[in-house]
């Protein structure tokens, strides 16, 4: 080979390799700029949201920046109607038995409910989720994986059963079964001595305050955008989020108050302190797996992202504001357990809810999800 074409073969090797590695700098670039399965940024103490307004509803308020009160509430038919749940800025429901029964915790900021009730036993799936929120989590008693975290202290907690945590029985109080025997949803289910656990909020507040719990709110919170016009809202819509029966809930699209009527196992929701029926502004659906901790036991684990038993920490989402549907995926950091729970959109950037009440509905894959819209 003369001088000539080794020169143009080094030159082609150089060009091979040079282009070899822009290539993969650049598919590199491409899949940073779409993966919004990485690991988010470190939770910043800026807030998202502009003004005194609720970090989760976006709602202006007196108490804007109260710190989060976080409660545990049953779906047990005779339990229902639970009190308390439309002054939440935030609500979480999601089983708590593979594939069967459901549970919920109510978020309060701006909300300054009467009665929260009946409350319910911990599960440590939810204690992630509260600490997320830098909240202060109240429940009554709690599985034992729940009840062993809490004995470690990786939250403040109020604890009205005095079995782990930090006991607040003398903030909480029981109802008579009597009392409770008004206004039921479901009449013909018997009554329990577990749906008698209330509290008065006020109660919660001043017991927290005792246990000089931080009560200023260090969580940054969510984004949110303005309403859509009436006229650019369809007329009406249908979402089924099909939990288990009894547990299965229907939310019917409201255009003129913007808003999602709530129904339970077939009946219309209300809540117990206030009458009104439950119409969250927002609805999100993520889907996560669940598993049974120990085969026969009936304590499940959801892979929300918890750093004592998730392998995973990231899903799907459907999200419905102003009478319509998107999707997209949520994250949370399962090496942190103060890690926030994100909510993306399709493009990878933060959705943005409108300012109102947030039901975040958990599903586990295979269960049905479906939305009718009327335009």
């Amino acid at each position: 080979m003369n001088k000539n074409k080794k020169i143009i073969v080094a030159l082609v090797v150089i060009g091979i390799i040079f282009g070899g590695y822009y290539f993969l700098k650049s598919s590199k670039k491409k899949v940073k700029q779409i993966n919004i399965n990485e690991k988010p940024q470190l939770e910043s103490a800026k807030p998202v949201n502009n003004g005194h307004v609720s970090p989760l509803s976006g709602l202006a308020c007196a108490d804007w920046n109260r710190r989060p009160i976080a409660v545990m509430q049953p779906s047990d038919l005779s339990a229902r109607p639970d009190a308390g749940l439309s002054s939440a800025d935030m609500v979480f429901e999601m089983p708590v038995v593979t594939a069967s029964i459901t549970r919920l915790m109510a978020v309060y900021v701006c909300g300054n409910p009467t009665d929260l009730g009946s409350m319910r036993s911990a599960r440590h799936d939810y204690i992630a989720l509260a600490k997320g929120l830098d909240a202060i989590f109240v429940h009554w008693g709690g599985s034992h994986y729940a009840l062993d975290k809490l004995k470690e202290g990786v939250i403040d907690d109020m604890n009205c059963n005095n079995d782990g945590g930090r006991s607040a029985q003398k903030y909480c109080y029981r109802k008579s079964l009597a009392v409770l025997a008004k206004d039921r949803a479901f009449p013909k289910v018997r009554l329990k001595g577990d749906d008698t656990g209330y509290a008065k909020f006020s109660r919660l507040l001043e017991g927290a305050k005792a246990f000089k719990y931080n009560m200023i709110d260090k969580f940054s919170g969510y984004p949110h955008q303005e309403e859509a016009p009436l006229n650019q809202r369809p007329k009406g819509g249908t979402l089924s989020v099909n939990f288990a029966k009894p547990y299965n809930v229907k939310y019917t699209y409201d255009k003129k108050s913007n808003s999602y009527l709530r129904t339970w196992g077939g009946v219309i929701d209300t809540d117990r302190d206030n009458k009104k029926q439950l119409a969250p502004k927002n609805v999100v659906v993520m889907f996560a797996k669940s598993a049974q901790m120990i085969k026969g036991i009936q304590y499940n684990n959801v892979q929300l992202g918890d750093p004592w038993y998730d392998t995973s920490d990231s899903g799907s989402a459907h999200y419905y504001i102003n009478g319509k549907t998107y999707t997209g995926t949520w994250k949370k950091d399962k090496s942190r357990l103060d890690s926030k729970l994100y909510f993306y959109d399709d493009a990878g950037q933060q959705f943005k809810f409108v300012p109102g009440q947030i039901w975040v509905e958990i599903l586990e894959p295979g269960q049905g999800l479906h939305w009718t819209v009327q335009n």
